[in-house]
Protein backbone atom coordinates (compact mmCIF):
# COMPACT_ATOMS: atom_id res chain seq x y z
CA UNK A 1 0.00 0.00 0.00
CA UNK A 2 1.25 3.48 -0.80
CA UNK A 3 0.06 6.94 0.09
CA UNK A 4 0.68 8.08 -3.48
CA UNK A 5 -1.55 5.55 -5.22
CA UNK A 6 -4.94 3.99 -4.66
CA UNK A 7 -5.13 0.75 -2.72
CA UNK A 8 -6.74 -0.85 -5.77
CA UNK A 9 -3.89 0.09 -8.11
CA UNK A 10 -2.07 -3.15 -8.97
CA UNK A 11 0.51 -4.31 -11.48
CA UNK A 12 1.25 -7.76 -10.03
CA UNK A 13 -0.71 -10.79 -8.92
CA UNK A 14 -0.22 -14.41 -7.91
CA UNK A 15 -2.77 -17.09 -8.75
CA UNK A 16 -2.68 -20.87 -8.46
CA UNK A 17 -4.11 -23.31 -10.98
CA UNK A 18 -7.03 -25.36 -9.65
CA UNK A 19 -6.32 -29.00 -8.92
CA UNK A 20 -8.67 -31.77 -10.00
CA UNK A 21 -9.33 -32.21 -6.26
CA UNK A 22 -10.97 -28.75 -6.21
CA UNK A 23 -14.30 -30.56 -6.50
CA UNK A 24 -13.78 -31.57 -2.86
CA UNK A 25 -13.29 -27.97 -1.68
CA UNK A 26 -14.77 -26.76 1.59
CA UNK A 27 -18.36 -25.52 1.62
CA UNK A 28 -20.74 -24.37 4.32
CA UNK A 29 -23.86 -25.03 2.25
CA UNK A 30 -24.42 -27.83 -0.21
CA UNK A 31 -25.31 -26.16 -3.50
CA UNK A 32 -24.12 -29.11 -5.52
CA UNK A 33 -20.56 -29.92 -6.38
CA UNK A 34 -18.52 -27.97 -8.92
CA UNK A 35 -16.84 -29.65 -11.86
CA UNK A 36 -13.10 -29.31 -12.40
CA UNK A 37 -13.73 -28.19 -15.98
CA UNK A 38 -16.14 -25.51 -14.79
CA UNK A 39 -13.77 -24.16 -12.14
CA UNK A 40 -10.86 -24.23 -14.61
CA UNK A 41 -12.85 -22.24 -17.19
CA UNK A 42 -13.82 -19.61 -14.61
CA UNK A 43 -10.23 -19.41 -13.36
CA UNK A 44 -8.82 -19.04 -16.90
CA UNK A 45 -11.25 -16.19 -17.58
CA UNK A 46 -10.23 -14.56 -14.29
CA UNK A 47 -6.53 -14.66 -15.23
CA UNK A 48 -7.33 -13.18 -18.63
CA UNK A 49 -9.32 -10.38 -16.98
CA UNK A 50 -6.41 -9.57 -14.64
CA UNK A 51 -4.03 -9.33 -17.58
CA UNK A 52 -6.47 -7.21 -19.56
CA UNK A 53 -6.59 -4.84 -16.57
CA UNK A 54 -2.82 -4.32 -16.76
CA UNK A 55 -1.67 -6.85 -14.16
CA UNK A 56 1.33 -9.17 -14.59
CA UNK A 57 0.15 -12.56 -13.35
CA UNK A 58 2.37 -15.28 -11.86
CA UNK A 59 0.56 -18.62 -12.20
CA UNK A 60 1.57 -21.25 -9.66
CA UNK A 61 1.06 -24.98 -10.33
CA UNK A 62 -1.89 -26.89 -8.92
CA UNK A 63 -1.60 -28.66 -5.55
CA UNK A 64 -3.61 -31.87 -5.63
CA UNK A 65 -3.24 -32.42 -1.88
CA UNK A 66 -5.00 -29.12 -1.16
CA UNK A 67 -8.43 -28.78 -2.81
CA UNK A 68 -8.85 -25.14 -1.72
CA UNK A 69 -5.37 -23.98 -2.70
CA UNK A 70 -6.77 -22.13 -5.74
CA UNK A 71 -7.84 -19.51 -3.18
CA UNK A 72 -4.38 -18.03 -2.63
CA UNK A 73 -5.60 -14.94 -0.82
CA UNK A 74 -6.42 -16.82 2.38
CA UNK A 75 -2.87 -17.96 3.36
CA UNK A 76 -1.09 -14.61 2.84
CA UNK A 77 -1.17 -10.83 2.60
CA UNK A 78 1.01 -8.88 0.18
CA UNK A 79 2.06 -5.23 0.12
CA UNK A 80 4.48 -3.30 -2.04
CA UNK A 81 7.18 -3.57 0.62
CA UNK A 82 6.55 -7.02 2.05
CA UNK A 83 4.32 -10.01 2.66
CA UNK A 84 2.76 -11.74 5.66
CA UNK A 85 2.20 -15.49 5.84
CA UNK A 86 -1.09 -16.17 7.60
CA UNK A 87 -2.56 -19.09 9.54
CA UNK A 88 -5.87 -20.06 7.88
CA UNK A 89 -8.67 -20.83 10.30
CA UNK A 90 -9.39 -24.24 8.78
CA UNK A 91 -6.94 -26.99 9.83
CA UNK A 92 -6.96 -28.63 6.40
CA UNK A 93 -5.64 -25.40 4.87
CA UNK A 94 -2.79 -24.65 7.29
CA UNK A 95 -0.11 -26.32 5.15
CA UNK A 96 -1.02 -24.17 2.15
CA UNK A 97 0.99 -21.39 3.78
CA UNK A 98 4.16 -23.50 3.64
CA UNK A 99 3.57 -24.13 -0.05
CA UNK A 100 3.26 -20.41 -0.72
CA UNK A 101 6.14 -19.29 1.50
CA UNK A 102 9.08 -20.01 -0.88
CA UNK A 103 7.38 -18.06 -3.68
CA UNK A 104 6.82 -15.01 -1.49
CA UNK A 105 10.34 -15.15 -0.06
CA UNK A 106 11.70 -15.07 -3.61
CA UNK A 107 9.50 -12.11 -4.54
CA UNK A 108 9.70 -9.96 -1.38
CA UNK A 109 12.65 -8.81 0.71
CA UNK A 110 10.50 -8.82 3.87
CA UNK A 111 8.24 -11.78 4.69
CA UNK A 112 6.68 -11.99 8.16
CA UNK A 113 4.94 -15.08 9.51
CA UNK A 114 1.92 -15.11 11.81
CA UNK A 115 2.80 -17.32 14.81
CA UNK A 116 0.68 -19.89 16.59
CA UNK A 117 -1.88 -20.00 18.11
CA UNK A 118 -3.73 -17.12 16.45
CA UNK A 119 -5.50 -17.60 13.13
CA UNK A 120 -6.35 -15.28 10.26
CA UNK A 121 -7.74 -15.78 6.74
CA UNK A 122 -7.03 -13.31 3.96
CA UNK A 123 -10.72 -13.35 3.05
CA UNK A 124 -11.36 -11.37 6.24
CA UNK A 125 -8.89 -8.62 5.35
CA UNK A 126 -9.76 -5.52 3.33
CA UNK A 127 -7.40 -2.81 2.15
CA UNK A 128 -8.88 0.70 2.34
CA UNK A 129 -7.41 4.22 2.05
CA UNK A 130 -7.91 4.55 5.82
CA UNK A 131 -5.95 1.40 6.62
CA UNK A 132 -6.47 -2.34 6.65
CA UNK A 133 -9.68 -3.78 8.10
CA UNK A 134 -9.51 -7.22 9.73
CA UNK A 135 -12.88 -8.86 10.17
CA UNK A 136 -13.33 -11.29 13.06
CA UNK A 137 -15.03 -14.49 11.92
CA UNK A 138 -14.95 -18.23 12.42
CA UNK A 139 -11.74 -18.18 10.35
CA UNK A 140 -10.05 -15.13 11.97
CA UNK A 141 -9.86 -14.86 15.74
CA UNK A 142 -9.03 -11.93 18.03
CA UNK A 143 -5.50 -13.14 18.81
CA UNK A 144 -4.68 -13.59 15.14
CA UNK A 145 -6.13 -10.17 14.30
CA UNK A 146 -4.20 -8.39 17.07
CA UNK A 147 -0.92 -10.01 16.06
CA UNK A 148 -1.62 -9.20 12.43
CA UNK A 149 -2.19 -5.53 13.27
CA UNK A 150 1.32 -5.37 14.75
CA UNK A 151 2.79 -7.04 11.64
CA UNK A 152 0.96 -4.70 9.28
CA UNK A 153 2.26 -1.73 11.26
CA UNK A 154 5.81 -3.08 10.80
CA UNK A 155 5.22 -2.77 7.06
CA UNK A 156 4.21 0.87 7.52
CA UNK A 157 0.42 0.54 7.34
CA UNK A 158 -2.42 0.99 9.80
CA UNK A 159 -4.94 -1.72 10.67
CA UNK A 160 -7.93 -2.25 12.93
CA UNK A 161 -10.45 -4.91 13.81
CA UNK A 162 -13.97 -5.09 12.36
CA UNK A 163 -16.92 -7.35 13.11
CA UNK A 164 -18.24 -9.85 10.58
CA UNK A 165 -21.99 -10.57 10.74
CA UNK A 166 -22.93 -13.97 12.13
CA UNK A 167 -23.49 -16.54 9.43
CA UNK A 168 -21.12 -14.79 7.01
CA UNK A 169 -18.01 -16.78 6.10
CA UNK A 170 -15.59 -13.88 5.55
CA UNK A 171 -15.64 -10.11 5.99
CA UNK A 172 -15.19 -9.70 2.24
CA UNK A 173 -17.99 -12.14 1.53
CA UNK A 174 -20.29 -9.31 2.62
CA UNK A 175 -18.34 -6.18 1.64
CA UNK A 176 -15.79 -4.85 -0.87
CA UNK A 177 -14.05 -1.62 -1.72
CA UNK A 178 -15.26 0.02 -4.95
CA UNK A 179 -13.10 3.16 -4.88
CA UNK A 180 -11.33 5.40 -2.39
CA UNK A 181 -14.66 6.64 -1.00
CA UNK A 182 -17.18 3.85 -1.69
CA UNK A 183 -17.88 0.33 -0.49
CA UNK A 184 -20.44 -2.21 -1.65
CA UNK A 185 -21.95 -4.46 0.99
CA UNK A 186 -24.89 -6.50 2.15
CA UNK A 187 -27.49 -4.73 4.27
CA UNK A 188 -26.12 -6.56 7.34
CA UNK A 189 -22.76 -4.82 7.07
CA UNK A 190 -23.66 -1.48 5.48
CA UNK A 191 -23.97 0.34 8.81
CA UNK A 192 -20.79 -1.07 10.33
CA UNK A 193 -18.82 1.52 12.29
CA UNK A 194 -15.66 0.80 10.28
CA UNK A 195 -17.43 2.07 7.16
CA UNK A 196 -18.32 5.44 8.66
CA UNK A 197 -17.50 8.16 6.15
CA UNK A 198 -17.75 5.87 3.12
CA UNK A 199 -20.45 6.08 0.49
CA UNK A 200 -22.34 2.78 0.37
CA UNK A 201 -23.96 0.71 -2.32
CA UNK A 202 -26.11 -2.03 -0.80
CA UNK A 203 -26.68 -5.15 -2.87
CA UNK A 204 -30.32 -6.12 -3.44
CA UNK A 205 -31.92 -8.73 -1.22
CA UNK A 206 -31.29 -12.17 -2.69
CA UNK A 207 -28.00 -11.10 -4.25
CA UNK A 208 -25.90 -11.04 -1.08
CA UNK A 209 -23.04 -12.95 -2.71
CA UNK A 210 -22.67 -10.09 -5.17
CA UNK A 211 -21.09 -7.97 -2.41
CA UNK A 212 -17.79 -9.70 -3.15
CA UNK A 213 -16.42 -7.66 -6.05
CA UNK A 214 -12.82 -6.85 -6.91
CA UNK A 215 -11.59 -3.41 -7.93
CA UNK A 216 -8.53 -3.69 -10.19
CA UNK A 217 -7.14 -0.39 -11.50
CA UNK A 218 -9.90 1.16 -13.63
CA UNK A 219 -12.35 -1.75 -13.62
CA UNK A 220 -14.53 -3.68 -11.18
CA UNK A 221 -14.73 -7.46 -11.46
CA UNK A 222 -18.24 -8.59 -10.48
CA UNK A 223 -20.19 -11.82 -10.68
CA UNK A 224 -22.19 -12.18 -13.88
CA UNK A 225 -24.94 -13.99 -11.95
CA UNK A 226 -26.42 -10.99 -10.13
CA UNK A 227 -28.06 -8.70 -12.69
CA UNK A 228 -29.55 -6.19 -10.25
CA UNK A 229 -26.16 -5.57 -8.66
CA UNK A 230 -24.53 -5.25 -12.08
CA UNK A 231 -27.16 -2.65 -12.95
CA UNK A 232 -26.45 -0.71 -9.74
CA UNK A 233 -22.74 -0.65 -10.50
CA UNK A 234 -23.32 0.38 -14.08
CA UNK A 235 -25.62 3.23 -13.07
CA UNK A 236 -23.05 4.36 -10.51
CA UNK A 237 -20.56 4.79 -13.34
CA UNK A 238 -18.19 1.88 -12.75
CA UNK A 239 -16.51 0.04 -15.62
CA UNK A 240 -17.72 -3.46 -14.76
CA UNK A 241 -16.15 -6.72 -15.96
CA UNK A 242 -18.75 -9.47 -15.39
CA UNK A 243 -17.17 -12.85 -14.67
CA UNK A 244 -18.76 -16.25 -14.24
CA UNK A 245 -18.66 -17.49 -10.64
CA UNK A 246 -21.26 -20.26 -10.70
CA UNK A 247 -18.78 -23.06 -10.06
CA UNK A 248 -16.49 -21.39 -7.52
CA UNK A 249 -19.46 -20.18 -5.50
CA UNK A 250 -20.36 -23.83 -4.89
CA UNK A 251 -17.22 -24.01 -2.75
CA UNK A 252 -17.85 -20.78 -0.85
CA UNK A 253 -15.61 -18.62 -3.03
CA UNK A 254 -15.76 -15.25 -4.74
CA UNK A 255 -13.61 -13.09 -6.95
CA UNK A 256 -11.19 -11.60 -4.42
CA UNK A 257 -9.94 -14.90 -2.98
CA UNK A 258 -8.44 -16.23 -6.23
CA UNK A 259 -5.45 -13.87 -6.32
CA UNK A 260 -2.87 -12.06 -4.25
CA UNK A 261 -2.49 -8.51 -5.64
CA UNK A 262 -0.02 -5.69 -5.07
CA UNK A 263 1.81 -2.85 -6.74
CA UNK A 264 5.36 -4.00 -7.41
CA UNK A 265 8.20 -1.55 -7.56
CA UNK A 266 11.40 -2.54 -9.34
CA UNK A 267 12.80 -4.48 -6.38
CA UNK A 268 10.42 -7.42 -6.36
CA UNK A 269 11.32 -10.42 -8.50
CA UNK A 270 8.94 -12.58 -10.51
CA UNK A 271 9.88 -16.24 -9.96
CA UNK A 272 9.84 -18.84 -12.69
CA UNK A 273 7.37 -21.59 -11.77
Amino acid sequence: MSQTRSVFEFNSAIVREPSTSVVNGLRADDRGGPTYEGVKAEHDAYIAALRNAGVEVTVLPALEAFPDSIFVEDPALVFTNGAILLRPGTPTRLKETAELAPVLREMFETVLELPEPGQADGGDIMYTPNGVLIGLSERTDKLGAETLIAFIEKLGCKARVAETPKGVLHFKTASSLLDDETIISTSALADAAVFEGFRKIVVPQGEESAANVLRINDVVFASAYYPRTLDLLDKAGYAVVPLNTGEIEKIDAGLSCMSLRWYRNGKSAVPSV
